[in-house]
């Protein structure tokens, strides 16, 4: 069967906070996007919504102020872009070329022709993939087990509890120092004898009284009920082999996180872990015309407020870049959205007014002195 082709102006990869924000954004001025992603997934961990799909009560997001649940507020994110004309197609992507615009991405039955890319996949906890784990109803993901301390942390569920957290570098010690705001104590639980964080965050753990470590030791399991959630961990030291059952109300996961970018590898610049780098203070990626918000370029903040926000920034990004694309008259002219001309051989503009400038990238000075030698 042959695929069906779609062509759009904008296309939104994922729909979290910041994929649906740029949703909103973009449908509002009248750019019809089409919002892409993955599908659910128990064994790949995916969930349309992204990660606050996995978190209970949201305390943190302006707006509620008494809290609202994780889904719940995705779903009202979803239906606010759905007012404004979202379109909305779930499916995986298996490949995309950005080598030129339109940009072409491609699913098992789909291939879609984007002017502009709005790349919001986020990103994706480590985990360590054990039982226990794994997102409700398959284990105790939202019930007991999380990755992010500032999100879940102030629940009542952990409030006064003993809580362990599973890492040795910063992300590590900055849930747990965080953790001791609501917890009784803190067990970190690491492989090894000594941690990998850096030297301040080491400091800053170790002086903590209600911070405790057990070393050379692994989770291997995670227990609990539905109704009462975490209720211990299956500890394994690993240079004894012995195995103990450990009473805790929460495990926090703390291995570091992973920006789902393989698709745009050798493509799109990515810093060394492969989180999207962006221009300045805007969400420009290398090739124009490609943006990328939330979790996806953000390794430091990854809040839900900060994605929405960034999310926002994309879809203002990819509406001013589809304003000064040239669009073909009947003529054979080329004019933008704000009535300059292109020459045919595209190398300068003409105003509305008759001015013409120069529509070739400037060379700097150096770049001229080292091309004059030539």
């Amino acid at each position: 069967m042959d695929k069906q082709t779609l062509k759009r102006d904008v296309v939104i990869i994922g729909s979290g906070p910041a994929g649906l924000t740029a949703a909103i954004y973009a449908a509002r001025a009248n750019l019809n996007p089409l919002l892409i992603d993955a599908p659910a997934d128990a064994e790949k961990q995916t969930t349309p919504g992204g990660q606050l799909m996995i978190t209970t009560e949201v305390e943190n997001y302006p707006g509620f102020p008494q809290g609202i649940q994780g889904p719940a507020l995705m779903e009202e994110f979803r239906k606010q872009a759905e007012r404004f004309g979202t379109e909305f197609l779930e499916t995986w992507i298996t490949e995309v070329d950005l080598t030129e615009r339109p940009f072409l991405l491609y699913t098992a039955g789909h291939t879609v022709s984007a002017q502009t890319l709005i790349i919001a996949s986020g990103a994706s906890a480590k985990w360590l993939g054990i039982p226990g784990e794994a997102k409700v109803p398959y284990g105790f993901g939202g019930n007991g087990v999380s990755a992010c301390a500032t999100c879940d942390g102030p629940l009542p569920a952990f409030r006064n509890k003993t809580l362990v957290v599973v890492g040795g570098g910063d992300t590590a010690m900055e849930e747990a120092t965080f953790l001791t705001r609501y917890a009784k104590k803190v067990y970190v639980v690491h492989r090894r004898d000594k941690l990998r964080a850096s030297k301040i965050m080491q400091e800053k753990a170790f002086r903590n009284e209600k911070i405790e470590f057990i070393w050379n030791t692994a989770v291997d399991e995670i227990f609990g009920t539905p109704e009462d959630g975490v209720t211990g961990v299956k500890l394994h030291n690993l240079q004894t082999n012995e195995t103990t059952i450990f009473p805790c109300a929460g495990v926090f996961v703390a291995i570091g996180h992973k920006p789902n970018t393989e698709l745009f590898k050798g493509q799109l610049e990515m810093d060394e872990v492969g989180y999207l780098k962006t221009s300045g203070h805007s969400t420009a990626t290398n090739i124009p015309g490609v943006f990328a918000c939330g979790d996806v370029q953000d390794s430091v903040y990854r809040q839900a407020v900060t994605a929405a926000g960034t999310g926002c920034m994309s879809a203002l990004d990819a509406e001013r870049f589809l304003d000064h694309l040239p669009v073909a008259m009947p003529d054979g002219d080329e004019i933008t959205i704000e009535g300059e001309h292109i020459t045919p051989d595209h190398k300068a503009i003409i105003t509305a007014d008759g001015h013409m400038f120069s529509n070739e990238p400037e060379v700097a000075v150096g770049e001229e002195q080292s091309q004059s030698r030539e």
